[in-house]
């Protein structure tokens, strides 16, 4: 048994950086993926220096960069043959609608596409870490939101409401995480979405002053929410659990609109062009008979 790996996104606050100190605790290889390379470092050296864990590592990539995240794919398959553990934990929130150098509306970049594209992307690792350890995971940290994609406004070109792009946002990381759990049954690689609850962290800085005090009262330290995500990362007996939705460690029922294959598959369809992942090779194919 090799020691495994695991690769975290959004570590420099809230429930990732609280995340990748649960995972350095274990001595396993940790690769901590920050967007800003100083904050990234102070994490890393703050890390490293409280759990005295060698096998750190820090790559920097802003998930709302098409090409960014296809750097960063490139480097971990490159330095890791093999992906145990992917936690797409990585999430921003825009007051205003900001476009990226690709074009997208950032929220909808970051919080859907890259994590998308990131994950197709490493598949091969991931399955890889399967024929060495017998099992390989990809959580998505996400929340039960409501809200139902406007497929014909996407990126709320027309009209942006930043909670509800937000929102919007969030309800892909279900629908992508159900649709992924489905074309990878019976490859060893699971795939769960995790609500962590709320908890204390600079995700919503940039929203009204009575939604962020109202988000501070009833929120968390981020540290007694991440238990449940190392459950679920780590734990035997989900090791075959595949297709959840899990919050404080158990399943719930998440949104019905985050079950529905025609939501999932219009968005996967949309996310593969949108990424060119159809040209991509090492994708591993649809593994459902029923599309």
């Amino acid at each position: 048994m090799e020691n495994r790996v695991f690769v975290v996104t959004g570590v420099t606050s809230g429930i990732g950086k609280a995340l990748a100190l649960d995972i350095a605790k274990t001595g396993e290889m940790l690769v901590m993926v920050a967007r800003d390379g100083d904050r990234g470092s102070a994490t890393l050296k703050e890390t490293a220096l409280t759990t005295q864990n060698p096998n750190i590592d820090l790559q920097l990539c802003d998930l709302s960069i098409l090409s960014s995240v296809r750097n960063l794919a490139e480097i971990l398959k490159s330095r890791f043959e093999k992906v145990d553990v992917l936690i797409n934990n990585a999430a921003i929130y825009k007051r205003k609608r900001v476009t990226t150098i690709d074009g997208f509306e950032e929220m909808f970049a970051a919080n859907h596409l890259g994590p998308f594209l990131l994950t197709n992307l490493l598949l091969e690792q991931l399955q890889a870490a399967v024929q060495t350890n017998g099992s390989a995971r990809v959580l998505n940290i996400t929340a039960p939101s409501t809200v139902r994609l406007n497929f014909d406004d996407l990126q709320a070109e027309r009209n942006f409401n930043s909670l509800n792009v937000f929102g919007a946002t969030k309800m892909a990381n279900l629908l992508f995480a159900f649709a992924l759990a489905r074309r990878l049954e019976s490859t060893g690689i699971t795939v769960n979405a995790i609500h962590p609850g709320v908890a204390r962290s600079g995700l919503m800085k940039e929203s009204f002053a009575p939604l962020r005090l109202f988000n501070w009262l009833i929120s968390s330290p981020p540290q007694n929410v991440t238990e449940n995500i190392m459950q679920a990362a780590i734990a035997p007996e989900f090791e075959k659990t595949t297709g959840k939705f899990f919050y404080r460690g158990k399943a719930i029922e998440a949104p019905a609109y985050a079950y529905d294959r025609d939501a999932q598959e219009r968005l996967w369809e949309i996310s593969e062009a949108l990424t060119d992942l159809s040209t991509t090779k090492g994708v591993l194919p649809v593994n459902d008979p029923q599309l």
